[in-house]
């Protein structure tokens, strides 16, 4: 019994740690080579911190819960989660509407793009989407706050506002959250579609010039896989929150429930890091100057024991 109380945390553990490793691995990297210090990989760097940040409002609560016997979170401490939680998911799609802009300046307008999308503009365009999303949720959070709840229990893994909301005593109050809610996801439908419309123009472009259809295939390949991930996981947790039937198995709903936050956090660093030449040949470099020097301190050790 006690094997199997410490397999999922084992599980959970492991996969916290690779999205750890993998996600400050990348922005360790691109902070230190100034060669990558352009708008396309400060603004992987700002994707990889959004994912350490949300990750951060899950994991260490969720391996918690699974070491404890009682699994109770305060109030302001499940607002807090919320927060966190939702603030990353839709600060995802906002960076991601941002790489969508960095890539058709840069493919369909390239004369223009060191005027357009400078350092600093970049930065203030990343600072600008995510500190906004983050303030929609501080507002979202703030009418959640004002419901009157009248059950503890929540049936998710995570503190989510659909969950909160659900509790509510009386669901004439819960008006307003809907009207907000609703706002809010036309918003980030809106992101989407300007994503698309983005990437519409650029394959349109790239059709017409071998030069850029093989800077299509290394730059934006990676983004459109990325933002894929991102919606078929969210979508995924969208359509099991509203629809979920009971008769699925638990762990199903479960899985289908934090996959937004397992997946995209996992595959985007190894896809950036893997696909965009810059990054791959430095991750290279890395491992190759490692296992050098190893070479060379062996050496050096079986020299001197000789």
């Amino acid at each position: 019994m006690e094997e199997n109380h410490n397999k999922p945390w084992t599980v959970i553990l492991l996969c916290y740690c690779i999205i750890c490793l993998v996600n400050v691995s990348l922005i360790v990297i691109i902070i230190l080579d100034t060669n990558l210090h352009e708008p396309m990989y400060i603004l992987l760097c700002v994707f990889c911190m959004n994912a350490l940040y949300g990750t951060a409002g899950f994991y260490p609560r969720f391996l918690w819960d699974l070491l404890s016997d009682v699994h109770l979170i305060s109030y302001y401490g499940c607002l807090i989660q919320n927060q966190v939680i939702y603030s990353f998911a839709c600060g995802e799609l906002s960076i991601l509407a941002v790489m969508a802009y960095d890539r058709y300046v840069a493919i369909c307008q390239p004369l223009k793009y060191h005027s357009i999308m400078s350092k600093q503009r970049v930065i203030r365009f990343a600072c600008f989407s995510w500190f906004t999303t983050f303030c929609i949720m501080v507002v979202n959070n703030f009418l959640t706050s004002r419901l009157k709840l009248c059950s503890p229990y929540i049936s998710r893994l995570f503190c989510g506002n659909w969950s909160i909301v659900q509790l509510a005593c009386f669901p004439a109050q819960t008006t307003i959250n809907a009207i907000f809610a609703n706002s809010v996801i036309i918003i980030y439908f809106l992101h989407g579609v300007f994503i698309v419309w983005s990437y519409m123009y650029i394959i349109q472009t790239c059709v017409k010039s071998i030069e850029n259809r093989a800077k299509f295939m290394q730059t934006c390949v990676p983004h459109l896989v990325s933002l894929f991930t991102f919606l078929v996981a969210i979508l995924t947790d969208v359509i099991n929150m509203r629809l979920g039937s009971k008769e699925l198995p638990r762990t199903l709903q479960n899985f289908a429930a934090i996959e937004f936050l397992v997946i995209p956090p996992i595959m985007n660093p190894l896809i950036y890091g893997f696909k965009l030449t810059k990054i791959r040949k430095r991750i290279y470099s890395l491992v190759i100057f490692k296992r050098t020097n190893f070479c060379f301190i062996r050496s050096d050790n079986s020299f001197t024991h000789s």
